[in-house]
């Protein structure tokens, strides 16, 4: 899926996002250099291959339904994101976006997010990742509905991608790096960063449309309940 972003003023950029399971494809447009701001508007497609440094050829892990709900909303809930270049540790929001969440902690505790890629990096704007394939057109298989909810996006605020059709949001997320209040009350916010700030910014630029090589890894997330 692809997820574009529109600036109040000029169009921004393209930021790729995957729900996967829809079907539908769409070529990416041709990237612009964003302004900070926008309105993400996406296409989805079905989980596809990914072909790897060193040519070899994977299928990820995709799943059949959305999960069933396990979590606890009364609890706290933190992840983790450890990458070699540092860890973000973020708080999830359980009582604002409660499938969300659950659908997050169940893809992290499933290791469906470890060597996963942030595949579309705009510093200013958004760093976006969850796609398996690396490509932004992949998914869990499935799709979840929007929570939207009261929660700002703010400076660390990670939120789900989707397309420009209503509960199309799958295993794809980004976290902002400024205020995007034009997000506000379009998008799931359902998590803020509380420590590694500052790793979020030695995230790799990168566009999908023109990048040769990976984008910056995450090793794996992990989730801590309280």
């Amino acid at each position: 899926m692809k997820l574009a972003i529109a600036c109040a003023t000029v169009l921004a950029a393209v930021i790729v996002s995957a729900c996967g399971g829809s079907g539908n494809t769409t070529s990416t447009p041709s990237p612009q250099t964003p302004a900070t701001g926008g309105t993400p508007v996406a296409a989805s497609t079905p989980a596809a291959t990914s072909t790897q440094p060193g040519g070899t050829t994977t299928t990820p892990k995709t799943y059949a339904a959305p999960p069933p709900m396990t979590i606890d909303v009364n609890k706290k809930y933190f992840a983790t994101i450890k990458m070699d270049i540092g860890d973000i540790k973020l708080e999830l929001f359980p009582k604002d976006a409660p499938v969300t969440v659950n659908n997050f902690v169940f893809l992290a505790r499933n290791h469906f997010y470890d060597g996963v890629t942030f595949h579309r990096v705009i510093p200013g704007f958004v760093a976006q990742a969850g796609d398996p394939t690396g490509t932004g057109s992949g998914g869990p298989g499935y799709t979840i509905k929007d929570e939207v909810n009261a929660r700002k996006f703010l400076d660390g605020t990670i939120g789900m991608a989707k397309t420009s059709a209503p509960n199309s949001a799958g295993s794809q997320w980004f976290i902002c790096y400024a205020p995007q209040p034009n997000l506000d009350g379009k998008y799931t916010a359902f998590g803020q960063i509380v420590s590694g700030r500052d790793v979020l910014d030695k995230i790799m630029p990168r566009d999908p449309a023109t990048a040769t090589t990976p984008g910056t890894k995450i090793n794996t997330i992990v989730i801590e309940e309280q």
